[in-house]
Protein backbone atom coordinates (compact mmCIF):
# COMPACT_ATOMS: atom_id res chain seq x y z
CA UNK A 1 0.00 0.00 0.00
CA UNK A 2 1.29 3.34 -0.90
CA UNK A 3 2.18 5.69 1.94
CA UNK A 4 0.26 8.90 1.90
CA UNK A 5 1.28 12.35 1.18
CA UNK A 6 3.81 14.08 4.31
CA UNK A 7 2.61 17.73 5.53
CA UNK A 8 6.02 18.41 3.92
CA UNK A 9 6.07 17.30 0.62
CA UNK A 10 2.44 19.38 0.27
CA UNK A 11 3.66 22.46 1.68
CA UNK A 12 6.63 21.90 -0.70
CA UNK A 13 4.22 21.20 -3.97
CA UNK A 14 1.36 23.69 -2.55
CA UNK A 15 4.63 26.94 -2.86
CA UNK A 16 5.63 25.52 -6.52
CA UNK A 17 2.12 25.64 -8.23
CA UNK A 18 1.99 29.53 -5.98
CA UNK A 19 5.53 30.57 -7.52
CA UNK A 20 4.18 28.88 -10.95
CA UNK A 21 1.37 31.33 -11.24
CA UNK A 22 2.81 34.37 -10.18
CA UNK A 23 5.75 34.00 -12.66
CA UNK A 24 3.15 33.05 -15.24
CA UNK A 25 1.54 36.43 -14.40
CA UNK A 26 5.09 38.23 -15.12
CA UNK A 27 5.11 37.01 -18.34
CA UNK A 28 1.42 37.05 -19.22
CA UNK A 29 1.99 40.30 -21.56
CA UNK A 30 5.01 38.95 -23.10
CA UNK A 31 3.77 39.14 -27.23
CA UNK A 32 5.14 36.27 -29.95
CA UNK A 33 8.79 37.94 -30.10
CA UNK A 34 9.22 37.77 -27.14
CA UNK A 35 8.44 34.11 -25.89
CA UNK A 36 10.03 32.88 -29.45
CA UNK A 37 13.56 34.96 -27.82
CA UNK A 38 13.08 32.88 -24.92
CA UNK A 39 12.76 29.62 -26.46
CA UNK A 40 15.75 30.15 -29.10
CA UNK A 41 17.81 30.89 -25.65
CA UNK A 42 16.52 27.83 -24.13
CA UNK A 43 17.08 25.83 -27.25
CA UNK A 44 20.88 26.91 -27.48
CA UNK A 45 21.71 26.86 -24.06
CA UNK A 46 20.28 23.17 -23.48
CA UNK A 47 20.56 22.08 -27.23
CA UNK A 48 24.45 23.19 -27.70
CA UNK A 49 26.25 20.12 -27.92
CA UNK A 50 28.67 20.87 -25.28
CA UNK A 51 25.81 21.13 -22.22
CA UNK A 52 23.72 18.22 -23.96
CA UNK A 53 26.61 15.48 -23.91
CA UNK A 54 27.56 16.86 -20.31
CA UNK A 55 24.20 16.59 -19.25
CA UNK A 56 23.10 13.23 -21.17
CA UNK A 57 26.62 11.20 -20.13
CA UNK A 58 24.99 12.43 -16.44
CA UNK A 59 21.97 10.79 -17.34
CA UNK A 60 23.56 7.31 -18.39
CA UNK A 61 26.22 7.16 -15.13
CA UNK A 62 23.37 8.37 -12.85
CA UNK A 63 20.26 5.82 -14.06
CA UNK A 64 22.59 2.50 -15.23
CA UNK A 65 20.57 2.78 -18.36
CA UNK A 66 21.70 3.73 -21.78
CA UNK A 67 24.24 4.23 -23.82
CA UNK A 68 27.19 6.78 -22.27
CA UNK A 69 28.65 7.09 -25.78
CA UNK A 70 25.26 7.50 -28.07
CA UNK A 71 23.14 9.37 -25.66
CA UNK A 72 24.33 12.72 -26.60
CA UNK A 73 22.64 11.80 -30.56
CA UNK A 74 19.45 12.64 -28.89
CA UNK A 75 20.03 16.44 -28.96
CA UNK A 76 18.71 16.48 -32.60
CA UNK A 77 15.37 16.40 -31.26
CA UNK A 78 15.69 19.92 -29.36
CA UNK A 79 16.59 21.50 -32.61
CA UNK A 80 13.53 19.97 -34.23
CA UNK A 81 11.58 21.08 -31.34
CA UNK A 82 12.26 24.77 -31.94
CA UNK A 83 12.70 24.71 -35.49
CA UNK A 84 8.30 23.96 -35.03
CA UNK A 85 7.84 25.83 -32.25
CA UNK A 86 9.10 28.75 -33.93
CA UNK A 87 7.31 28.01 -36.73
CA UNK A 88 4.02 28.08 -34.77
CA UNK A 89 1.92 31.02 -33.68
CA UNK A 90 1.10 30.46 -29.66
CA UNK A 91 -0.27 34.11 -28.82
CA UNK A 92 -3.21 36.18 -29.27
CA UNK A 93 -4.77 35.70 -32.78
CA UNK A 94 -3.34 32.25 -34.33
CA UNK A 95 -5.76 31.43 -37.26
CA UNK A 96 -8.27 33.02 -39.27
CA UNK A 97 -10.95 31.56 -41.48
CA UNK A 98 -12.57 34.52 -43.03
CA UNK A 99 -14.90 32.20 -45.34
CA UNK A 100 -16.37 30.42 -41.70
CA UNK A 101 -15.82 33.75 -39.98
CA UNK A 102 -13.71 32.09 -37.67
CA UNK A 103 -10.93 33.41 -35.69
CA UNK A 104 -8.58 31.39 -32.97
CA UNK A 105 -7.08 33.16 -30.05
CA UNK A 106 -4.21 31.35 -27.87
CA UNK A 107 -3.98 31.47 -24.31
CA UNK A 108 -2.04 29.51 -22.14
CA UNK A 109 -2.93 26.17 -20.43
CA UNK A 110 -1.99 27.25 -17.41
CA UNK A 111 0.41 25.47 -15.06
CA UNK A 112 2.04 21.89 -15.96
CA UNK A 113 3.19 18.76 -14.27
CA UNK A 114 5.59 17.06 -16.65
CA UNK A 115 6.36 13.20 -15.55
CA UNK A 116 10.22 12.53 -16.51
CA UNK A 117 11.05 9.45 -17.56
CA UNK A 118 14.51 7.79 -16.13
CA UNK A 119 15.13 7.31 -19.84
CA UNK A 120 15.43 11.04 -20.95
CA UNK A 121 16.22 12.80 -18.08
CA UNK A 122 18.15 15.28 -20.18
CA UNK A 123 15.91 15.36 -22.62
CA UNK A 124 12.52 15.71 -22.07
CA UNK A 125 12.72 19.04 -20.01
CA UNK A 126 13.86 21.39 -22.76
CA UNK A 127 11.70 19.90 -25.15
CA UNK A 128 8.18 20.24 -22.59
CA UNK A 129 10.06 23.97 -21.99
CA UNK A 130 10.56 25.11 -25.48
CA UNK A 131 6.67 24.44 -26.36
CA UNK A 132 5.68 25.86 -22.93
CA UNK A 133 7.08 28.98 -23.03
CA UNK A 134 6.16 29.48 -26.15
CA UNK A 135 2.34 29.35 -25.15
CA UNK A 136 3.41 31.15 -21.65
CA UNK A 137 2.99 27.95 -19.50
CA UNK A 138 4.78 26.74 -16.46
CA UNK A 139 6.39 23.40 -15.98
CA UNK A 140 6.87 22.02 -12.73
CA UNK A 141 9.26 19.23 -13.53
CA UNK A 142 8.85 15.72 -11.69
CA UNK A 143 11.55 13.58 -12.03
CA UNK A 144 12.52 9.98 -12.21
CA UNK A 145 13.95 8.94 -8.78
CA UNK A 146 16.84 7.52 -10.82
CA UNK A 147 17.55 10.25 -12.47
CA UNK A 148 16.81 13.02 -10.41
CA UNK A 149 19.85 15.36 -10.34
CA UNK A 150 20.37 15.19 -14.38
CA UNK A 151 16.81 16.50 -14.35
CA UNK A 152 17.46 18.63 -11.66
CA UNK A 153 20.81 19.94 -13.34
CA UNK A 154 18.90 20.29 -17.02
CA UNK A 155 16.14 22.08 -15.22
CA UNK A 156 18.68 24.87 -13.43
CA UNK A 157 20.04 24.90 -16.53
CA UNK A 158 16.50 26.25 -17.92
CA UNK A 159 16.01 28.38 -15.19
CA UNK A 160 18.92 30.17 -15.49
CA UNK A 161 18.54 31.03 -19.26
CA UNK A 162 14.91 32.52 -18.31
CA UNK A 163 16.90 34.65 -15.47
CA UNK A 164 19.59 35.89 -18.06
CA UNK A 165 16.69 37.02 -20.37
CA UNK A 166 15.06 38.90 -17.40
CA UNK A 167 12.30 36.63 -17.14
CA UNK A 168 11.45 34.68 -13.96
CA UNK A 169 13.21 31.21 -12.85
CA UNK A 170 10.00 29.66 -11.36
CA UNK A 171 8.57 29.29 -14.84
CA UNK A 172 10.34 26.48 -14.62
CA UNK A 173 10.57 24.07 -11.64
CA UNK A 174 12.17 20.89 -10.61
CA UNK A 175 10.83 18.78 -7.34
CA UNK A 176 14.14 17.94 -5.49
CA UNK A 177 12.65 14.84 -3.45
CA UNK A 178 10.66 12.60 -6.19
CA UNK A 179 7.86 10.35 -4.35
CA UNK A 180 4.84 8.86 -6.00
CA UNK A 181 2.59 10.58 -3.22
CA UNK A 182 4.48 14.12 -4.36
CA UNK A 183 3.65 13.61 -7.82
CA UNK A 184 0.21 12.49 -7.33
CA UNK A 185 -0.59 15.78 -5.82
CA UNK A 186 1.33 17.96 -8.03
CA UNK A 187 -1.25 15.60 -10.59
CA UNK A 188 -3.79 16.76 -9.30
CA UNK A 189 -3.52 20.28 -8.37
CA UNK A 190 -1.44 21.38 -11.95
CA UNK A 191 -3.44 22.61 -14.84
CA UNK A 192 -2.53 19.94 -16.94
CA UNK A 193 0.01 16.80 -17.29
CA UNK A 194 2.46 15.63 -19.58
CA UNK A 195 3.27 12.16 -18.40
CA UNK A 196 6.34 10.46 -20.32
CA UNK A 197 6.87 7.07 -19.28
CA UNK A 198 5.55 4.00 -18.21
CA UNK A 199 1.68 2.47 -17.92
CA UNK A 200 1.65 3.27 -14.00
CA UNK A 201 2.64 6.96 -14.42
CA UNK A 202 -0.15 7.54 -17.45
CA UNK A 203 -2.34 5.47 -15.03
CA UNK A 204 -2.26 7.55 -12.14
CA UNK A 205 -2.26 11.06 -14.43
CA UNK A 206 -5.15 10.08 -16.35
CA UNK A 207 -6.77 9.25 -12.77
CA UNK A 208 -5.33 12.56 -11.03
CA UNK A 209 -8.85 14.11 -12.16
CA UNK A 210 -6.94 16.62 -14.35
CA UNK A 211 -6.01 16.62 -17.90
CA UNK A 212 -3.55 14.46 -19.26
CA UNK A 213 -1.53 13.68 -21.79
CA UNK A 214 -0.55 10.12 -21.52
CA UNK A 215 1.81 7.84 -23.74
CA UNK A 216 1.40 4.38 -24.41
CA UNK A 217 3.16 1.02 -24.52
CA UNK A 218 5.68 0.46 -27.86
CA UNK A 219 6.25 -2.62 -29.50
CA UNK A 220 7.41 -1.40 -32.61
CA UNK A 221 7.37 -4.19 -35.58
CA UNK A 222 8.66 -3.92 -38.89
CA UNK A 223 7.53 -5.31 -42.57
CA UNK A 224 9.95 -6.21 -44.51
CA UNK A 225 8.66 -6.90 -48.61
CA UNK A 226 10.15 -8.72 -51.02
CA UNK A 227 10.97 -5.55 -52.64
CA UNK A 228 12.34 -4.00 -49.93
CA UNK A 229 16.16 -2.59 -50.39
CA UNK A 230 17.41 -5.40 -48.05
CA UNK A 231 21.48 -3.29 -47.20
CA UNK A 232 19.20 0.00 -46.30
CA UNK A 233 16.52 -2.16 -44.29
CA UNK A 234 19.62 -3.90 -42.05
CA UNK A 235 20.93 -0.59 -42.27
CA UNK A 236 18.35 1.16 -40.39
CA UNK A 237 17.04 -1.69 -38.18
CA UNK A 238 20.55 -1.35 -36.52
CA UNK A 239 20.58 1.96 -36.14
CA UNK A 240 16.88 2.04 -34.90
CA UNK A 241 17.66 -1.16 -32.30
CA UNK A 242 20.96 0.30 -30.78
CA UNK A 243 19.92 3.86 -30.22
CA UNK A 244 20.94 4.02 -26.37
CA UNK A 245 20.81 0.70 -25.90
CA UNK A 246 17.07 0.33 -27.23
CA UNK A 247 16.17 2.47 -24.28
CA UNK A 248 13.07 3.44 -26.41
CA UNK A 249 9.50 2.11 -27.04
CA UNK A 250 10.11 3.00 -30.94
CA UNK A 251 12.94 0.80 -31.02
CA UNK A 252 12.55 -1.93 -33.68
CA UNK A 253 11.59 -4.96 -31.55
CA UNK A 254 9.96 -7.43 -34.33
CA UNK A 255 10.88 -7.68 -38.37
CA UNK A 256 8.43 -9.58 -40.25
CA UNK A 257 10.54 -10.89 -43.33
CA UNK A 258 9.11 -11.86 -46.23
CA UNK A 259 9.95 -15.39 -46.99
CA UNK A 260 11.75 -14.24 -50.65
CA UNK A 261 13.95 -12.16 -48.77
CA UNK A 262 14.28 -13.71 -45.08
CA UNK A 263 17.46 -15.45 -45.74
CA UNK A 264 19.34 -12.61 -47.49
CA UNK A 265 17.77 -9.91 -44.57
CA UNK A 266 18.97 -12.52 -41.82
CA UNK A 267 22.55 -12.31 -43.72
CA UNK A 268 22.48 -8.40 -43.82
CA UNK A 269 21.42 -8.05 -40.36
CA UNK A 270 24.65 -9.99 -39.32
CA UNK A 271 26.87 -7.47 -41.19
CA UNK A 272 25.28 -5.12 -39.48
CA UNK A 273 26.55 -6.32 -36.27
CA UNK A 274 23.52 -8.58 -35.27
CA UNK A 275 24.56 -11.88 -33.31
CA UNK A 276 22.30 -14.30 -33.92
CA UNK A 277 21.10 -16.79 -30.86
CA UNK A 278 21.05 -20.75 -31.31
CA UNK A 279 17.92 -22.56 -29.71
CA UNK A 280 20.28 -22.79 -26.22
CA UNK A 281 21.42 -18.74 -26.24
CA UNK A 282 17.48 -18.03 -26.85
CA UNK A 283 16.28 -19.88 -23.61
CA UNK A 284 18.91 -18.23 -21.77
CA UNK A 285 18.29 -14.64 -22.81
CA UNK A 286 14.47 -14.70 -22.65
CA UNK A 287 15.89 -15.79 -19.04
CA UNK A 288 17.59 -12.68 -18.79
CA UNK A 289 15.31 -10.64 -19.90
CA UNK A 290 12.00 -11.77 -17.94
CA UNK A 291 11.52 -12.94 -14.51
CA UNK A 292 9.66 -16.11 -13.82
CA UNK A 293 6.35 -14.12 -13.31
CA UNK A 294 6.98 -12.65 -16.78
CA UNK A 295 7.52 -8.74 -15.69
CA UNK A 296 11.29 -7.43 -16.99
CA UNK A 297 14.12 -7.42 -15.39
CA UNK A 298 15.67 -4.00 -14.94
CA UNK A 299 19.15 -5.41 -14.91
CA UNK A 300 19.25 -5.82 -18.34
CA UNK A 301 17.09 -2.71 -19.84
CA UNK A 302 18.71 -0.69 -22.32
CA UNK A 303 22.69 -2.16 -21.68
CA UNK A 304 24.69 -3.80 -24.54
CA UNK A 305 24.61 -6.71 -26.28
CA UNK A 306 27.57 -8.01 -24.42
CA UNK A 307 26.28 -7.37 -20.87
CA UNK A 308 22.88 -8.96 -21.46
CA UNK A 309 24.87 -11.94 -22.77
CA UNK A 310 27.36 -11.68 -20.17
CA UNK A 311 23.92 -11.92 -17.25
CA UNK A 312 22.73 -14.52 -19.25
CA UNK A 313 25.03 -16.84 -19.25
CA UNK A 314 26.84 -16.75 -22.82
CA UNK A 315 29.38 -14.67 -24.49
CA UNK A 316 29.09 -12.89 -28.26
CA UNK A 317 31.77 -11.38 -29.91
CA UNK A 318 33.44 -7.65 -29.31
CA UNK A 319 31.84 -6.27 -32.28
CA UNK A 320 28.53 -7.21 -32.14
CA UNK A 321 26.01 -4.45 -31.44
CA UNK A 322 22.54 -6.38 -30.96
CA UNK A 323 21.25 -9.91 -30.39
CA UNK A 324 18.33 -11.49 -32.43
CA UNK A 325 16.39 -14.45 -32.16
CA UNK A 326 14.36 -16.22 -34.63
CA UNK A 327 10.32 -16.64 -33.17
CA UNK A 328 7.16 -18.70 -34.69
CA UNK A 329 5.25 -18.22 -31.83
CA UNK A 330 3.35 -15.28 -31.17
CA UNK A 331 1.05 -14.50 -28.15
CA UNK A 332 1.33 -13.55 -24.48
CA UNK A 333 3.03 -16.46 -23.19
CA UNK A 334 5.93 -15.83 -26.08
CA UNK A 335 7.67 -12.89 -24.59
CA UNK A 336 9.39 -12.57 -27.32
CA UNK A 337 6.44 -11.28 -29.39
CA UNK A 338 6.38 -8.51 -26.87
CA UNK A 339 8.04 -5.29 -25.92
CA UNK A 340 11.56 -5.88 -25.12
CA UNK A 341 13.30 -2.40 -24.21
CA UNK A 342 16.86 -3.79 -25.04
CA UNK A 343 19.03 -4.49 -28.14
CA UNK A 344 17.05 -7.77 -28.89
CA UNK A 345 14.92 -8.38 -31.56
CA UNK A 346 12.77 -10.88 -32.78
CA UNK A 347 12.69 -12.22 -36.36
CA UNK A 348 9.45 -13.36 -38.31
CA UNK A 349 8.87 -15.30 -41.67
CA UNK A 350 6.01 -14.87 -43.58
CA UNK A 351 5.14 -16.95 -46.25
CA UNK A 352 3.57 -13.89 -48.31
CA UNK A 353 2.94 -9.99 -47.87
CA UNK A 354 -1.07 -11.18 -46.54
CA UNK A 355 0.64 -13.77 -43.85
CA UNK A 356 3.02 -10.76 -42.76
CA UNK A 357 -0.27 -8.60 -41.88
CA UNK A 358 -1.65 -10.93 -39.71
CA UNK A 359 1.53 -11.93 -37.81
CA UNK A 360 1.79 -8.24 -37.51
CA UNK A 361 -2.24 -7.92 -36.30
CA UNK A 362 -1.15 -10.61 -33.80
CA UNK A 363 2.37 -9.22 -32.47
CA UNK A 364 0.30 -5.69 -31.83
CA UNK A 365 -2.14 -8.00 -30.17
CA UNK A 366 0.59 -9.09 -27.70
CA UNK A 367 1.36 -5.12 -26.80
CA UNK A 368 2.04 -1.80 -28.50
CA UNK A 369 -1.29 -1.29 -29.87
CA UNK A 370 -1.69 2.21 -30.74
CA UNK A 371 2.02 3.06 -30.82
CA UNK A 372 4.13 2.21 -34.15
CA UNK A 373 5.12 0.17 -36.72
CA UNK A 374 7.21 0.75 -40.14
CA UNK A 375 7.70 -0.89 -43.65
CA UNK A 376 10.45 -1.76 -45.84
CA UNK A 377 9.15 -1.77 -49.34
CA UNK A 378 8.81 0.53 -52.73
CA UNK A 379 5.04 -1.08 -53.36
CA UNK A 380 2.11 1.92 -52.21
CA UNK A 381 -0.50 -0.84 -52.50
CA UNK A 382 1.56 -2.42 -50.25
CA UNK A 383 2.48 -0.14 -47.71
CA UNK A 384 -0.96 1.80 -47.52
CA UNK A 385 -2.73 -2.17 -46.92
CA UNK A 386 -0.33 -2.44 -43.91
CA UNK A 387 -1.09 1.02 -42.81
CA UNK A 388 -4.78 -0.13 -42.86
CA UNK A 389 -4.29 -3.56 -41.10
CA UNK A 390 -1.83 -2.14 -38.25
CA UNK A 391 -4.03 -0.90 -34.87
CA UNK A 392 -1.30 2.15 -34.52
CA UNK A 393 -1.16 5.74 -35.04
CA UNK A 394 2.03 6.12 -36.87
CA UNK A 395 3.73 3.60 -39.84
CA UNK A 396 7.43 4.87 -40.95
CA UNK A 397 8.20 3.90 -44.35
CA UNK A 398 11.80 2.57 -45.12
CA UNK A 399 13.20 5.05 -42.16
CA UNK A 400 15.12 4.15 -38.76
CA UNK A 401 11.68 3.52 -36.46
CA UNK A 402 13.19 5.13 -33.20
CA UNK A 403 15.17 8.24 -34.60
CA UNK A 404 11.96 8.89 -37.05
CA UNK A 405 8.48 8.32 -35.04
CA UNK A 406 8.58 11.32 -32.56
CA UNK A 407 9.43 13.78 -35.93
CA UNK A 408 12.75 13.87 -37.37
CA UNK A 409 14.44 16.66 -40.21
CA UNK A 410 13.94 14.03 -43.05
CA UNK A 411 10.07 13.51 -42.29
CA UNK A 412 6.83 15.54 -41.74
CA UNK A 413 6.16 14.22 -38.05
CA UNK A 414 5.68 16.98 -35.69
CA UNK A 415 8.81 16.78 -33.42
CA UNK A 416 8.51 15.32 -29.89
CA UNK A 417 9.41 13.23 -26.84
CA UNK A 418 6.12 12.22 -26.39
CA UNK A 419 3.81 9.84 -28.80
CA UNK A 420 0.17 9.84 -28.29
CA UNK A 421 -0.93 6.59 -28.58
CA UNK A 422 -4.81 7.27 -29.20
CA UNK A 423 -7.72 4.82 -27.84
CA UNK A 424 -6.20 1.70 -28.61
CA UNK A 425 -3.03 2.55 -26.19
CA UNK A 426 -5.55 4.13 -23.61
CA UNK A 427 -4.49 8.06 -24.84
CA UNK A 428 -6.44 11.08 -25.66
CA UNK A 429 -4.80 11.91 -28.23
CA UNK A 430 -2.78 9.62 -30.95
CA UNK A 431 -0.56 12.70 -32.27
CA UNK A 432 3.16 13.69 -31.79
CA UNK A 433 2.74 15.90 -28.74
CA UNK A 434 3.67 19.10 -29.96
CA UNK A 435 3.02 23.21 -30.00
CA UNK A 436 -0.84 22.63 -30.14
CA UNK A 437 -1.42 20.98 -27.25
CA UNK A 438 0.25 23.07 -24.77
CA UNK A 439 -2.38 25.59 -25.33
CA UNK A 440 -5.86 26.71 -24.59
CA UNK A 441 -7.68 28.18 -27.99
CA UNK A 442 -10.31 30.49 -27.77
CA UNK A 443 -13.12 30.40 -30.81
CA UNK A 444 -14.54 33.71 -32.44
CA UNK A 445 -17.56 33.15 -34.32
CA UNK A 446 -18.96 35.94 -36.71
CA UNK A 447 -21.75 35.57 -38.82
CA UNK A 448 -21.99 33.71 -42.54
CA UNK A 449 -24.50 33.51 -45.08
CA UNK A 450 -26.12 30.89 -44.59
CA UNK A 451 -24.95 27.16 -45.13
CA UNK A 452 -27.59 24.92 -45.38
CA UNK A 453 -27.76 22.49 -47.19
CA UNK A 454 -31.47 21.60 -49.03
CA UNK A 455 -33.51 18.63 -47.23
CA UNK A 456 -33.01 17.00 -50.71
CA UNK A 457 -29.19 17.28 -50.60
CA UNK A 458 -28.74 15.87 -47.52
CA UNK A 459 -31.06 12.88 -47.51
CA UNK A 460 -30.21 12.01 -51.12
CA UNK A 461 -32.61 9.09 -52.19
CA UNK A 462 -33.61 8.50 -48.67
CA UNK A 463 -36.07 11.62 -48.98
CA UNK A 464 -39.58 11.64 -48.89
CA UNK A 465 -39.58 7.79 -48.59
CA UNK A 466 -41.92 6.05 -46.85
CA UNK A 467 -41.54 6.62 -42.98
CA UNK A 468 -41.40 4.10 -39.92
Amino acid sequence: MARELTQEEMATADAMIARARAAMEEIKDYDQEQVDRLARALGWNCGNETTFLRIAQMGVDESGIGDRAGRAGKRFKILGVLRDALRGKSVGVIEEDTAKGLTKIAKPAGVIASLIPTTNPELTPPVTGIYAIKCKDAVIFSPHPRAKKTTFEMVRVMRETLAKLGAPRDIFQCVENPSIPMTDYLMAHCDLTMATGGKPMVQAAYSSGKPAYGVGAGNATMVIDADADIDEAAMNSRISKTSDFGSGCSADGNLVIHSAVYDAMKAALIREGGYLCNAEEKELLAKALWKEDGSRRIETVAIAAQRIAEFAGFTIPDDRKFLMVEQDEIGKEHKFSGEKLSVTMALYKAADFDDALAKVRAIYEVGGKGHSCGIYSFNEEHILRHAENAPVSRVMVRQPQSKANAGSFENGMPMTSSLGCGIWGGNITNENVSLKHYMNVTWVARPIPMDRPSDEELFGEFYNTEVM
